[in-house]
């Protein structure tokens, strides 16, 4: 554990941060599986814009979002 104040914060925020970013990270893999299931173009939309947001946040690697997003377009026609 930490004894330094501005320590003990900075894990406070992490932790914080960590909920928040696992729960994007969920969602977009959630989307992302019902998109390859049920392969209608509203199932495709939802999941390319939780992909673009989970990049924007920094959860995944832009180049990793494009190569899903391609994944699933290609699935779909």
């Amino acid at each position: 554990m930490p004894i330094i104040k501005s320590a003990k914060k900075k894990l406070r925020q992490d932790k914080k941060r960590r909920i928040l970013n696992l729960g994007y990270k969920k969602k977009y893999k959630d989307l992302l599986k019902e998109a390859k299931t049920n392969k209608n173009t509203e199932n495709i939309k939802k999941a390319v814009s939780s992909i673009d947001k989970a990049v924007k946040k920094g959860i995944i690697h832009a180049n990793k979002a494009a190569r899903l997003k391609s994944q699933i377009t290609k699935k779909t026609k």
